[in-house]
């Protein structure tokens, strides 16, 4: 049990949106979807490495907790949502990569830096766990 007066740490998150249709409706292997959230992922710490809440989960590298939604539609509305979500993203100043495939120019997902869950959690409740 805690001693009185003390607080549990703080839980930060690294939240990846993916594109359900790329696999399900497109059928982009699994590998390749996986990768591009690997790059949205690492571009969003490269972009706020250093930000506090980035250090603070990079210091954790064995608790780090990343959480993997998905934008579920077809085609061109995954597509919408995801860049409806980047907008409403960065007009609630949530620092995040939209990740674009080159040389296709195709958004596939996008990646916020590592905030307390409470922070962002209110703007992605309406995403479900990607499957």
């Amino acid at each position: 049990m805690a001693a009185s007066g003390t607080t549990a740490p703080r839980r930060l998150v690294q939240y990846v949106v993916v594109r359900s249709d790329l696999v399900h409706t497109l059928a982009w292997p699994l590998g390749a979807v996986i990768t591009q959230a690997c790059h949205a992922a690492t571009a969003a710490i490269h972009l706020n490495y250093n930000d506090p809440d980035t250090q603070e989960y990079l210091a954790e590298l064995d608790s780090m907790h990343k959480v993997v939604l998905q934008v579920a539609g077809t085609g061109a509305l995954d597509q919408a949502s995801l860049s409806i979500l980047s907008e409403t993203l960065t007009e609630n100043g949530v620092a995040h990569k939209l990740w674009i495939e080159q040389p296709e120019n195709v958004p596939t997902c996008l990646a916020l830096k590592p905030y307390p869950k409470e922070t962002v959690h209110p703007l992605l409740h309406k995403f479900k766990l990607f499957k």
